[in-house]
């Protein structure tokens, strides 16, 4: 029973998607709906947690509008992400960055690794 699941999941895991790690800086192409139109918009910001459970993985993303900090959780095989892009790759030594919710300004730079 478990090896039909298994196979039913990775059908619905066909999308490619780039590698990354929390402290990379991404941009998620997202679809959004307004009535009967669709379109892109861009949420980019730093991943501050990624979660490996095979269909249903997830990741946050975390940026800063007008100085307030707006968190998302994104599934990583939805259906609603257009695309994944990494823009810089963050030198860090956890897992989860959720140490960075109490942070403003400078104090919540991560270094860029090299």
């Amino acid at each position: 029973m478990s090896n039909i699941i298994e196979q039913l999941e990775q059908e619905q895991m066909g999308k490619e998607i780039p590698d990354f790690s929390p402290g990379d800086t991404l941009v998620v192409q997202v679809n959004v709906k307004e009535g009967e139109r669709e379109r892109l918009q861009a949420f980019e910001g730093i991943c501050i947690a990624k979660r490996n459970r095979g269909l249903n993985s997830a990741f946050t993303v975390r940026k800063m509008s007008h100085g307030e900090g707006v968190e998302r959780v994104f599934q990583t095989y939805s259906p609603t992400i257009a695309g994944i892009q990494v823009k810089r790759r963050g030198d860090v030594r956890r897992a989860k960055l959720y140490y960075l919710r109490g942070r403003t300004g400078k104090a919540a730079r991560i270094k860029e690794k090299i």
